[in-house]
C-alpha cells in the first residue's frame, strides 16, 4: 500500500495512456481517470508519507475550475468558434477554389508548377482559415484529379495536398497556437508573432522539396499543356500591375508620412493594393484589356484573401485588436466575401454553425475532463514527479528539448493536437519554465511536432480527410475521356513520409536558431544607450545630478526663504505691519495675570 501511495503519479499517467489506447473518448477518460484515482488518493493518504494532499472538500474546487477563467470564463478559448466559423464560411465561399485554379495557371508553364500552386494556396488558406479539414479536403477535391490528369506521381501530389493542408497548424491564425498559448499562460498575439517565421520557413521547405524533385524526377511532375492554360499568358502584365501598385503605395507614403508617422507605410501599402485592384475590375467590368486577362483574374482573386488576412492578422499585430476580437472581424470579412460571390445562404450559415458548435464543444469538453485529471494528479505531486523526471535529462535546455520533442513525435502517432495540448502540455510547461526556456519558443517548437500529428501514417488525419475525397476506385476523366487509376491507401501513406521529415528538419532548425521566434520580444534595447534625467529639485542649494559643480569655487545658489507658516496667506497686498513686541523686565518674577 504505502509503495502505490508514494508512486500515485506514474500508475494515474499510465492509467490514463491504457484508457486512451483502448479507445475511450478522451474527455470521459480524462475526467474518470482522475475521480477514480480521487478516491484511491484520500484513501491511501495516510499511507503516502505525506506524497498525497487530497482530501474530500478539495472537490468543491471543482466548480471553479470549470466556471472560472481558465474554461467558462475564459476569452481567449473565445477565439476558437470565431475562426473556425471564418474557416467553414470561406470554405463554402468558392475562396480555394478560385485561389487554385488561378495560382495553376500562374504556375502552369513550369514543371512542378501544380504542386508550387497547391503549397501555395495551402499557405494562404492556412492565413485565412487555420482549419486543417477544410484545406484539405477542398485541395484535395480541386487539384488532386487535375494533378492525376496531367500525370503527376500520385505518391507525391497526395503527400504535397495533405502537407500544405497541414500548414494552418503553425500559420497564424492556428487553433492550435491558440491553444498553446492559453496552456502556457501566453498571450496569442505573442505566440502569432513567433510562429510567423518558422511558418514561412516550413513553406519555403516545402517548396524547395519540390523544386529538387522536379531537377532530380522530372516525370514525377510535368508542366501543364497548353491547352490547359485557359488563362493564356501575361506574366508582364501582372508584374507591372505590381510594378504600379508598388509606386502608388511609395508615393501615398511620402504623402501621409508628415500626418501618420510609423503607421504611413501600412496606410501606403493599403491604398495601392486598393488602387491596383479597383483598377483590375474596372478593367475586367468595361472590357479596357490594359491588363492581361491572366493577371486581371491573380489581382481580383488574391487581393481578397490578402485583405482578409490583413484584417486579422495585421490587426492583432499592430496591436489594435485581441486575437478574440480579430477572430471576429475575420468571420464578418468571410461572411462579407461569401455574399460577394453570392454563395451566402442560409444552408452555408447552418452549416458553418454546426461545425462551430461540434468542435467548439469538443474542446470545452476536453478541457473540463482535464481540468478534473489536473486536480487529482497534481494533489498527488505529479507535476513534481514530471519535473523531476524532465529537468534530470543529460544536456541540460538542449537534452531536454530534444527529449520533449521525441515524447511529442510518438505521442502523435495515437493522440490529436487538441488531446496532446490538453494533457501533456500543462505537464512541460513548468519543467521548461524552471530550465529557464522561453515558453513562446517552447509552445511553437511544439505546434511544429503537433504539425506531425496530422501527417503520421496510420493514424494523421490530414491523410484520412485526403483519403475521404481520393478517387477509390478507377473513373473517367471527364476532360480527357481517359481511364484514371485510384489512388491507393498506401499511395498517401508514403507521399507523406518525406514531408513528416522536412517537419522534423524544421523542429531541428528552430532549436537550433530560435530567433526565428525571438523576434516577437521586438528589437533588445541596450541599457548603455539610455539616457536618464534626472530633474532639479527646487529648494535644495544642490546641482542637479549629472551637471558641473559652480565654476571658480563659488557656491550654489541660496535657496529661497522658507515662507512663513505662522501668518495667513497673502495674495499680493501689502502684509501688515508686526505690533511692536512689549518689553520684558527681567529682574522680577513671572506675573500670570
Amino acid at each position: 500500500m504505502e509503495f502505490i501511495a508514494q508512486n500515485m503519479a506514474p500508475i494515474m499517467f499510465a492509467s490514463l495512456v491504457i484508457f486512451l489506447l483502448i479507445g475511450y473518448p478522451v474527455a470521459f477518460s480524462l475526467a474518470a481517470n482522475g475521480l477514480l484515482f480521487f478516491f484511491i488518493g484520500v484513501l491511501l493518504t495516510p499511507y503516502s508519507g505525506g506524497a498525497i494532499n487530497l482530501a474530500w472538500p478539495l472537490l468543491y474546487a471543482l466548480p471553479d475550475n470549470f466556471y472560472g477563467s481558465r474554461v467558462m470564463s475564459n476569452d481567449t478559448l473565445l477565439a476558437i468558434p470565431f475562426f473556425t466559423f471564418m474557416g467553414i464560411v470561406l470554405e463554402r465561399s468558392g475562396m480555394a477554389e478560385d485561389l487554385l485554379d488561378t495560382i495553376g495557371q500562374l504556375f502552369g508553364p513550369i514543371r512542378g508548377g501544380l504542386a508550387y500552386a497547391v503549397i501555395f494556396v495551402g499557405a494562404l488558406l492556412a492565413a485565412t482559415t487555420g482549419v486543417v479539414a477544410a484545406s484539405v479536403i477542398a485541395m484535395g477535391l480541386i487539384s488532386l484529379p487535375i494533378m492525376l490528369r496531367y500525370g503527376y506521381d500520385r505518391r507525391l501530389a497526395s503527400g504535397v495536398i495533405a502537407a500544405s493542408g497541414t500548414l494552418a497548424q503553425i500559420i497564424p491564425p492556428s487553433l492550435v497556437l491558440i491553444v498553446l498559448a492559453d496552456q502556457l499562460g501566453r498571450s496569442v498575439g505573442d505566440m502569432y508573432a513567433g510562429a510567423l517565421i518558422p511558418g514561412l520557413v516550413l513553406t519555403g521547405l516545402y517548396t524547395s522539396y519540390i523544386l529538387i524533385m522536379s531537377i532530380v524526377r522530372p516525370k514525377s511532375m510535368p508542366a501543364l499543356p497548353l491547352e490547359a492554360r485557359t488563362l493564356g499568358h501575361g506574366v508582364l502584365s501582372l508584374l507591372a500591375a505590381v510594378l504600379a501598385s508598388l509606386v502608388v503605395s511609395y508615393a501615398a507614403y511620402r504623402y501621409l508620412v508628415p500626418a501618420h508617422g510609423d503607421n504611413a507605410d501600412i496606410l501606403g501599402a493599403t491604398i495601392g493594393v486598393i488602387f491596383i485592384y479597383i483598377v483590375a475590375i474596372a478593367d475586367q467590368r468595361l472590357n479596357i484589356n490594359m491588363m492581361s486577362r491572366l493577371a486581371q483574374q491573380v489581382v481580383i482573386v488574391l487581393i481578397p484573401p490578402l485583405a482578409l488576412i490583413f484584417l486579422v492578422l495585421g490587426t492583432i499585430f499592430l496591436g489594435i485588436a485581441t486575437p478574440t476580437e480579430g477572430g471576429a472581424m475575420g468571420a464578418v470579412g468571410a461572411l462579407a466575401m461569401a455574399a460577394m460571390k453570392g454563395r451566402l445562404s442560409l444552408d452555408v450559415i447552418k452549416q458553418a454553425l454546426a461545425s462551430t458548435t461540434r468542435l467548439s464543444s469538443f474542446v470545452l469538453f476536453i478541457l473540463i475532463g482535464a481540468r478534473v485529471f489536473s486536480l487529482t494528479f497534481y494533489g498527488v505531486n505529479g507535476q513534481v514527479w514530471v519535473e523531476h523526471l524532465l529537468t534530470s535529462l543529460p544536456g541540460g535546455e538542449v537534452g531536454f528539448l530534444i527529449g520533449v520533442n521525441i515524447l511529442v513525435f510518438l505521442l502523435a502517432f495515437f493522440l490529436d493536437f487538441f488531446e496532446l495540448a490538453f494533457i501533456i502540455v500543462p505537464l512541460l510547461a513548468p519543467a521548461a519554465d524552471k530550465l529557464g526556456i522561453d515558453l513562446i519558443w517552447f509552445g511553437v517548437l511544439l505546434g511544429v511536432n503537433m504539425q506531425t500529428s496530422f501527417m503520421h501514417p496510420p493514424f494523421g488525419f490530414a491523410l484520412f480527410y485526403l483519403r475521404s475525397v481520393a478517387a477509390r476506385v478507377p473513373y473517367l476523366d471527364r476532360l480527357t475521356g481517359k481511364q484514371i487509376a485510384p489512388v491507393t491507401t498506401g499511395q498517401i501513406y508514403w507521399g507523406a513520409v518525406p514531408f513528416v521529415c522536412i517537419q522534423v528538419i524544421m523542429i531541428g532548425l528552430t532549436i537550433a536558431f530560435p530567433q526565428m521566434v525571438m523576434r516577437y520580444k521586438g528589437t533588445p534595447v541596450d541599457p548603455g544607450t539610455i539616457d536618464y534625467q534626472v530633474p532639479e529639485t527646487p529648494g535644495t542649494g544642490l546641482s542637479p545630478l549629472g551637471t558641473p559643480p559652480p565654476a571658480n569655487g563659488g557656491t550654489a545658489p541660496a535657496a529661497p526663504a522658507a515662507p512663513d507658516l505662522s501668518q495667513p496667506p497673502n495674495f499680493g497686498d501689502a502684509p501688515p505691519a508686526k505690533p511692536a513686541a512689549p518689553a520684558t523686565d527681567l529682574s522680577q518674577p513671572p506675573s500670570f495675570n
